[in-house]
């Protein structure tokens, strides 16, 4: 089958790309970069996409698909669909499932459930057996089996001697241990600890909980040469802490979700459970450190931390509804609406963080827009103006504090294994 993508711009950072042009693509396959006249193409479907940029497909690389044991929640399949509808050709998922992907059986388990889909899913295995801090997971195994990277996501491993170890084992095989940074026993608290926190009478987490967990992730990495990547940082400290490790040359890397660049702890004062993650949301501060980190080369990645709740679980009083939103469909959006529309980051900064940059930190094939190449693309409209509606969600989960909002720039099509999700729907091309 034949398609030909009309009128759009080309941009690849990576391949130093940035050319306005047709494609044309068969059986999946780019077949030509070049202007061309459809009408030459009987069998060809053609897509006016005027205006419009074509990037290396998108890629998160921190995503829960609850799948095995909180299918209630959310599916490989149904976190795909709603990666897709994001604008995102990859997903990398965590491995706080039940079991935990501590074995090559659970890692085989998500492949198969995702084999025949347009989202690329790679798992990410578990640091510890169960996740529980006790005995490191058989890693090299896991790698074998699939896995891009180790996590014991949702807490911080537990020892620093575990953490050696399992950067030591990383290494062997070049993979990076993704550090979720929170010291146990300051942890346990709602919201960030600040003044309002304090107003508000809710149980705190301090900063320095985050901070103390990066500079030991640090040291180690250091000490080790492995490869740490502190998931999804909030706090001012951690951004200097990672910037002054990179200019020492420490193999460090980092993500940002978009909502600890665009929330502060003020949304608590609604009470609104939607509002309520791990890290919580924190102050200007913070927020305009990890803009500054994005800015700078700091932050490598954007990243949603998607993570899917169910409603009767939200609906409980702050301090005992779990943490999490989903963040798939949401996280282009304030992206462009928060940091290129506004002048933040340029739009290749943009394809970097949300495309090249996490399949580089996972050691993955960053595609390519040439002739040869496999198809797979996001094609986005920087000036659509929508507004979020959460009822519209392909996930399963409706958890997200961002439902109403008015965002500008969004996908209008995706592209991979042979497959195009356009106007809402999948398509084998």
């Amino acid at each position: 089958m034949e398609i030909i993508l009309k009128g759009l711009r080309l941009l690849n950072p990576e391949q130093d790309l940035d050319i306005n042009s047709d494609i044309l693509i068969k059986d999946g396959i780019i077949e030509k970069i070049e202007n061309l006249d459809s009408s030459k193409f009987v069998d060809a479907k053609v897509f006016d996409f005027s205006g419009k940029v074509c990037v290396p497909g998108l890629y998160d690389m921190h995503v829960h698909l609850r799948e095995p044991g909180g299918e209630d929640k959310e599916t490989v399949i149904s976190g795909s669909n709603s990666a897709a509808a994001g604008g995102f050709t990859g997903i990398a998922c965590m491995p706080n499932t039940n079991p935990a992907i501590d074995s090559a059986e659970v890692v085989k388990f998500i492949a198969d459930r995702a084999k025949d889909h347009l989202v690329d899913v790679n798992p990410i295995g578990a640091v510890t057996k169960g996740r529980k801090g006790e005995a490191l997971a058989p890693m090299l195994e896991l790698s074998d089996a699939g896995a891009v990277g180790f996590s014991d996501d949702g807490t911080a491993v537990k020892t620093a001697s575990l953490l050696r170890n399992a950067l030591e084992y990383a290494k062997m095989i070049d993979s990076p241990i993704i550090e979720h940074c929170e010291d146990e026993s300051l942890a346990g608290g709602s919201m960030n600890e600040s003044f309002v926190s304090t107003e508000l009478g809710l149980p705190s987490i301090p900063t320095v909980a985050e901070d103390l967990i990066v500079m030991r992730g640090i040291l180690l990495a250091e000490y080790t040469g492995g490869k740490i990547h502190i998931a999804h940082i909030s706090s001012k400290r951690s951004v200097e802490l990672v910037r002054e490790a990179k200019l020492r040359g420490v193999d460090v890397t980092a993500e940002a979700a978009p909502h600890h660049f665009t929330l502060t702890d003020d949304c608590v004062k609604a009470f609104d459970t939607n509002y309520k993650m791990n890290p919580p949301l924190r102050q200007q501060k913070d927020v305009d450190e990890i803009i500054k980190g994005l800015q700078d080369g700091t932050i490598d990645c954007i990243a949603s931390d998607h993570a899917p709740h169910s409603i009767e679980d939200k609906e409980l009083e702050y301090i005992y509804a779990p943490n999490g939103i989903v963040g798939l469909e949401t996280q282009l959006g304030l992206t462009l609406t928060e940091l290129y529309h506004k002048g933040k980051l340029t739009l290749e900064q943009v394809v970097e963080k949300l495309s090249i940059n996490p399949r580089r930190v996972l050691n993955l094939e960053i595609p390519q827009i040439a002739v040869g190449e496999k198809a797979n693309f996001t094609i986005i409209d920087l000036d659509l103006e929508f507004k979020f509606d959460i009822k519209n969600s392909k996930s399963r989960s409706k958890n997200s504090p961002f439902n109403g909002r008015e965002l500008k720039g969004k996908s209008v099509a995706v592209i991979n294994n042979s497959q195009m999700y356009f106007d809402g729907e999948f398509n084998h091309i």
